[in-house]
């Protein structure tokens, strides 16, 4: 890996991954599973170096303008997408890089100002069966399920999204000291594998997701108070009776298949 690397730009969120053992946990995580890997903000290509040698079709979408001379020490030129990767319409590239039909492996260090709408259109992408993404590790503790010794963790819309359509687990931590520059806060590498026939349909996300935003929009709110402006009386009312639970209880004490069965029932 190149000790020349560029300047990082805070504007972009960047900080350039340094920890070679994180390094080779990221780029070997679906390497035998993957027909082929796209990579959302290569950056000067820390991770692009060790992926490219999985001899899998591979391409790379950059914001940055600096960084394809430096991307292209690994990859050929057609295949850097310079563009925001907001704007990017996933099932269109996928339809012009002819992957497709592949198992794709998403790869990112994701910038930390857009981690959040980055990984919701990540997941609306059927294509993409693996992701191995590195959050700020604020944003990763509301993708991931544990129980502590004091109590269970609070359900939010970002878990209930992600774990609905992937099996998720931590793969490594990365301090501040594993970056160039260091971030001020630490960072989790999160591994997804996409369930093949979810609770709740693939098709059904957008009905999904604004259910969960009316559901935890005021997490902390007694749920009947929340959802009586959206749903009948009666409706609702069957509906708790239904799920066994309470007009006072709150959304964040509810496990992922309440949620989905809530859904269901309000759908």
């Amino acid at each position: 890996m190149s000790k020349n690397l560029p300047r990082a730009d805070k504007n972009l969120g960047q900080h350039f991954l340094r920890d070679q053992k994180v390094i080779d946990d990221i780029t070997d995580d679906f390497k035998d599973e993957a027909g082929a890997i796209v990579e959302v903000g290569p950056g000067p290509g820390i991770l692009t170096e060790f992926l490219a040698k999985h001899d899998l079709p591979f391409y790379v979408i950059e914001k940055d303008k600096r960084f394809p001379e430096y991307l292209e020490k690994f990859i050929p030129s057609d295949s850097i997408t310079l563009c925001d990767a907001l704007e990017v319409n996933l099932n269109t590239f996928f339809e012009d890089k002819n992957i497709h039909d592949k198992d794709i492996w998403l790869v990112s260090n994701l910038p930390y100002n857009v981690s959040v709408p980055l990984l919701v259109n990540f997941i609306k992408a059927p294509q993409i069966k693996y992701m191995t993404l590195m959050f700020q590790k604020e944003v990763a503790d509301k993708v991931i399920t544990f129980i502590s010794k004091k109590k269970n963790k609070a359900m939010g819309s970002l878990l209930a999204l992600s774990q609905t359509y992937f099996e998720v687990s931590v793969l490594c931590q990365a301090p501040p000291v594993a970056f160039q520059p260091p971030p001020k806060v630490d960072s989790t590498v999160v591994s997804f594998k996409r369930i093949e026939n979810p609770i709740i349909p693939l098709s059904e996300f957008q009905s999904f997701e604004k259910f969960l935003r009316k559901v935890f929009q005021f997490k902390r709110k007694q749920l009947g108070g929340v959802l009586k402006n959206f749903y009948e009386a009666e409706k609702l009312e069957q509906a708790f009776a239904n799920c066994e639970i309470q007009r006072t209880d709150r959304a964040e004490s509810f496990s992922l298949e309440t949620i989905q069965k809530l859904y269901k029932e309000l759908k």
